[in-house]
């Protein structure tokens, strides 16, 4: 397999999946600025919406769109646990938390990574995402994760997208168990491997 992926985008979500449950695979690194491969190849050409991740399977299938490769990969290793078993009602709260996820941080953040954005656009959108913050940490008061004690694919999407809040000026210095879930994941071998291999640490 091959996962499309550009540093710190939300690619890294399937980068620690894939490094979670220990499936063999080719990372390729796709700029979301050039929307060229390092061999120049068009990007556009592959995937003609031009972002990542994208997984491309040992039979050339594409998968697209973080949720769906999250899912897909916890499935091909069950065992992992990184997702409920499909048709439980567990499952359905890992599809609330991704979307959640999806729909309300990762997308907030995106007008604050638009320099044509005007600030006062820009400040309506922290606020925003301070109140699901606010929210956030309230849901993470005595869980481990955000399914309880199982770290999940959903765990790994959120650590992605709140890498985001510092460089956008999202305070979360007020959300004790945010902070202090953000350091239980963040010193997991699997989310330690996937960042030092998009060069996020050294």
């Amino acid at each position: 397999m091959k996962l499309y992926y550009s540093p710190g985008a939300c690619s890294l979500s399937p980068h620690i999946a894939m490094h979670e449950a220990g499936l063999a695979f080719e990372p390729v690194l796709a700029s979301t600025k050039s929307h060229k491969l390092q061999d120049g190849t068009d990007y556009y050409g592959i995937n003609p919406l031009g972002y990542v991740p994208m997984l491309e399977l040992d039979d050339g299938t594409r998968l697209r769109e973080g949720p769906a490769i999250l899912q897909y990969i916890a499935d091909l290793v069950p065992t992992k646990n990184l997702a409920p078993a499909a048709g439980t009602l567990q499952r359905y709260r890992l599809q609330e938390w991704l979307t959640f996820i999806g729909t309300e941080i990762h997308k907030g953040f995106s007008p604050l990574f638009n320099p044509a954005m005007p600030e006062e656009a820009k400040t309506i959108s922290r606020d925003k995402l301070t109140s699901r913050f606010t929210w956030l940490d309230g849901e993470l008061a005595n869980k481990q994760y955000l399914m309880g004690d199982q770290f999940s694919v959903a765990d790994g999407y959120l650590f992605t997208v709140t890498n985001w809040a510092k460089p956008t000026g999202v305070d979360l210095a007020g959300f004790a168990n945010i902070q202090a879930w953000r350091t239980r994941v963040s010193e997991r071998p699997a989310v330690q491997e996937a960042m030092k291999a998009e060069g996020l640490l050294k």
